[in-house]
């Protein structure tokens, strides 16, 4: 069940991903969560291996793009994170951010990906209201 919505989400995003994301033909998805800490078991290295499976079941491409899985630890430290996010935004091209398990990092992930004009995706239901 777990990889059916990898590939839900892995295939809504790359609708809303930027076109022109760079001059390279590659279409970079970051996995950032907590790989060593409390939240290890929710999501950790097994979501990025779950997160290329997916990659790998839809077919490595999409838009004649090729599909690349980045990952990275934030420790549960939002500014981590957010330094993170800001090299993967400007510096990689990393087009969305997904598996923020830490509500601090979520958010403070989130306003760079605004700025940028990026996709974060949390883990856990936001509230609306």
């Amino acid at each position: 069940m777990r990889y059916v919505s990898l590939a839900a989400l892995f295939g809504l995003s790359f609708f809303m991903l930027n076109a022109a994301q760079g001059a390279d033909d590659i279409i970079r998805i970051g996995i950032l969560n907590d790989q060593s800490g409390l939240y290890a078991d929710f999501g950790g290295k097994s979501s990025v291996d779950a997160a290329r499976m997916a990659v790998e079941d839809f077919g490595g491409k999409v838009l004649g793009k090729s599909i690349e899985i980045v990952s990275a630890d934030h420790l549960n430290k939002p500014d981590m994170a957010s330094a993170i996010a800001r090299r993967w935004f400007d510096v990689e091209g990393v087009g969305a951010v997904a598996d923020l398990t830490n509500s601090a990092v979520a958010l403070a992930v989130q306003q760079i990906a605004r700025t940028r004009e990026r996709l974060p995706w949390p883990s856990a239901p936001r509230r609306r209201g």
